[in-house]
């Protein structure tokens, strides 16, 4: 579901349908939307884990800065799927508390990585010096500001195309999400029918 036709799926989109289907159970929607141009969806994933294995980032950081960023920006297909990644290691309450933006499950350097995510997401033009302090303090160095910062951007532009074209989140997503995520995401295009 989106506002333009399903690409006819290339081997490399089947590709891509294959990884849904074992992963999921169902092909996803921004799945078939990509298949217009698979080749850059692999290009911003890649670069996407590229920044995570260089930084050191774990699977529950990265899911806090997804869940932080795409929150932020009112994305709810994102913030379904995270969220309910998110929740696998972290706990449905907790994955459902950083959608709605509330860190006190998260430690101060959890805290530190949402809060920047949704600063990057909200107003990029309205960070500070504090704000960057406050990551360090945190214990992230400067090279790694510089590569959350990146894969904050990269989730946006992800987003942005998502949500720009119409993709509505998943049906399937209301039997696979926690009921907490759900219920913490009141905003942006509901799960299709």
């Amino acid at each position: 579901m989106s506002f333009i036709e399903w690409a006819v799926p290339t081997a490399e989109a089947e590709e891509g349908f294959a990884e849904d289907l074992a992963e999921l159970g169902f092909v996803m929607n921004a799945s078939r939307l990509w298949a217009h141009q698979p080749a850059l969806q692999r290009q911003i994933f890649g670069l996407l884990g590229e920044l995570v294995r260089e930084h050191g980032l774990s699977f529950r950081e990265r899911g806090i800065l997804v869940t932080a960023c795409v929150s932020a920006l009112g994305d709810s297909y994102c913030s379904v799927a995270w969220g309910t990644k998110l929740s696998t290691v972290s706990g449905a309450e907790t994955a459902a508390s950083v959608l709605r933006g509330d860190d006190t499950h998260l430690s101060p350097a959890e805290h530190a990585l949402a809060d920047w995510a949704r600063k990057v997401a909200r107003d990029p033009n309205n960070t500070t010096a504090t704000d960057v302090r406050s990551l360090r303090a945190a214990g992230w160095s400067d090279p790694q500001i510089f590569g959350i910062t990146a894969f904050v951007a990269l989730r946006i532009a992800f987003s942005t195309i998502n949500d720009a074209l119409g993709s509505r989140p998943d049906a399937g997503y209301r039997s696979l999400a926690p009921q907490p995520v759900l219920a913490a995401i009141t905003y942006g295009r509901p799960l299709e029918p």
